[in-house]
């Protein structure tokens, strides 16, 4: 199966309005095109460009990524 079948489309800012409160890592990851351990390695840094909660399981808080969305 070739590489591009198995990409993720990137959400619309739209569709990314409608998702809940918070979201895990690597649908973070997929709305701001990058990959998943690239937005945990940005975490782990203390340089990520959204709110994360950490209860555990670490979550992206969605209006955060929808403000940088809309900045872009």
């Amino acid at each position: 199966m070739p590489a591009a079948a198995l990409t993720v489309p990137t959400p619309t800012l739209d569709e990314i309005r409608q998702w809940p409160a918070t979201v895990g890592v690597p649908r973070a990851a997929t709305a701001l095109g990058i990959s998943r351990a690239q937005l945990y390695r940005l975490i782990a840094e203390g340089k990520a460009p959204v709110r994360v909660l950490d209860y555990g399981a670490k979550r992206v808080v969605t209006a955060s990524l929808v403000r940088l969305l809309e900045a872009a």
